[in-house]
């Protein structure tokens, strides 16, 4: 396999040809911080590129190998994790001057299972400060890049995974996801972003957000995403959230003639760009062609969201509220804005807010098996990607905060606590990636997966990911 196949190749594909020494993890390695190295600093995706400690644990790696030891699952497969969980050595900053520069010492629980799988981790990816946005830009870092159209947001706040993914950089990247950060992404940058069901990964330190932080795999393949999710999963003592039991390795794409599929293009309430709403439908039609029986729908949840989700917004920013005038300055405007909208929210008013939230989630969950629905196809969010530095496209209203218009259809997910996935489905006359999002009541993360996996098995993406200069 040639260098530039090892640096594109999938992890499944990387892993298998490891294992038989078809290539050795420090060739992996090289390959990708190969591609890595054209595509920074464009793509400003990295908060700390960990080059040389990915060569020890390459070569580590491969001793391994040559010892004949037992390997994981991911042995000499790259991986970038988000820099809003910890990685021994390097510092956590979450995309904000205020943070700590300090080295973490020790690695969050999900990245400690990553590296006992055998993954080799690259470094940090960026991320919107305190995963406030789902728009690529903070004050630490500026403004990370679309790989498709430089100079468009690339999503966020898994902003770096994203970039890196669409742009062919090694197969695993870990995203977050508090309103869409995972799938939002991975719709602006053509892969697929996985939130599975709230608890299945460990999210520790354990944010007071209430309890919307899911952690999953950004990935060119529905395969990866599941491999992945797989070595993450389960039950962890620092994480008093998580569920007990596994998740499959590997998943077969489903008969999708057993499936009942809800549409709804808009729950009743999301505007949508046309371009958008139009590669959608296709994708939808594209199911029922291959067997599903799908029905458009709007769900009766669907226009309780915008409100509820706002104040819920509100209140998870809210410890953010600058104490100063001199801190104010040192943060995103847009950050300062929305902890303000919120300042004089009462207890009585937050406390009523958290009890509608239950009453909202067990609404969408209860939806699915009341209406006789295995899962629910929408929009991804309801525009292609737009020019960094902005929360809205230019053709939509302005706000100086509100990024959520344009992403009603991700957050119920977080909100119910289900398992959620945006696929790329088609690009738009700009060549700007377009995300079909398929989700499920709380639990079924397999369904969701061997769905998308169907759909895309029967209609790959012709670009997998976006060139880059020199490659």
């Amino acid at each position: 396999m040639a260098t530039t196949d090892l640096a594109t190749a999938t992890a499944t594909d990387l892993a298998a040809l490891i294992a038989k020494r078809g290539a050795s993890p420090v060739e992996v390695t090289e390959a990708v911080l190969a591609r890595i190295a054209r595509g920074e600093p464009q793509l400003n995706a990295f908060v700390a590129l960990d080059a040389e400690r990915a060569r020890a644990a390459a070569r580590a790696a491969e001793a391994a190998l040559t010892a004949g030891q037992a390997l994981g699952p991911l042995h000499g497969v790259p991986v970038t994790i988000k820099d809003m969980q910890a990685v021994e050595g390097l510092p956590t900053r979450r995309g904000s001057r205020l943070s700590d520069p300090a080295p973490a010492k020790a690695d969050a629980p999900l990245v400690a299972r990553l590296r006992a799988a055998g993954a080799i981790i690259l470094g940090k990816t960026t991320t919107t400060e305190m995963g406030w946005t789902a728009v690529s830009h903070n004050p630490l870092t500026g403004a990370t890049h679309n790989p498709w159209v430089h100079g468009t947001t690339s999503g966020g706040s898994s902003s770096g995974a994203a970039a890196l993914c669409g742009a062919g950089c090694g197969p695993l990247h870990l995203g977050t996801d508090g309103a869409g950060s995972i799938r939002l992404p991975a719709h602006f940058c053509g892969v697929v972003g996985f939130k599975p069901t709230y608890g299945r990964v460990p999210y520790a330190p354990h944010p007071n957000n209430g309890n919307l932080s899911h952690a999953g795999p950004l990935t060119r393949t529905v395969a990866d995403a599941a491999l992945m999710l797989s070595v993450m999963a389960g039950a962890h003592p620092a994480d008093h959230t998580t569920l007990d039991g596994s998740l499959p390795a590997a998943v077969t794409p489903a008969e999708l003639k057993s499936l009942r599929i809800a549409f709804s293009p808009d729950l009743g309430h999301a505007k949508v760009d046309p371009e958008v709403a139009a590669i959608v439908a296709g994708a939808v039609a594209r199911l029922a062609a291959l067997g599903a029986r799908v029905e458009q729908v709007t769900p009766p949840w669907g226009p309780a969201g915008p409100e509820l989700e706002r104040l819920i917004w509100g209140l998870a920013m809210r410890a953010s509220l600058p104490r100063d005038a001199a801190m104010a300055a040192e943060m995103d405007p847009g950050l300062v804005a929305c902890t303000r909208a919120y300042e004089g929210l009462s207890f009585m008013e937050a406390h009523t807010t958290t009890g509608r939230r239950f009453a909202y989630a067990a609404a969408v969950n209860g939806w699915f098996g009341e209406a006789g629905f295995d899962l629910l196809a929408t929009p991804a969010a309801s525009v292609a990607a737009f020019p960094v530095g902005r929360q809205r496209p230019a053709h939509w209203e302005q706000h100086d905060w509100d990024w959520l218009t344009w992403a009603e259809f991700s957050y119920p997910f977080n909100l119910s606590h289900g398992p959620a996935i945006s696929i790329p489905v088609g690009f738009t006359a700009a060549g700007l990636p377009v995300g079909l999002q398929l989700a499920g009541p709380r639990l079924a993360d397999v369904a969701v997966l061997r769905a998308a996996a169907a759909y895309l098995a029967a209609h790959p993406q012709t670009r997998s990911f976006a060139p880059l200069p020199g490659a």
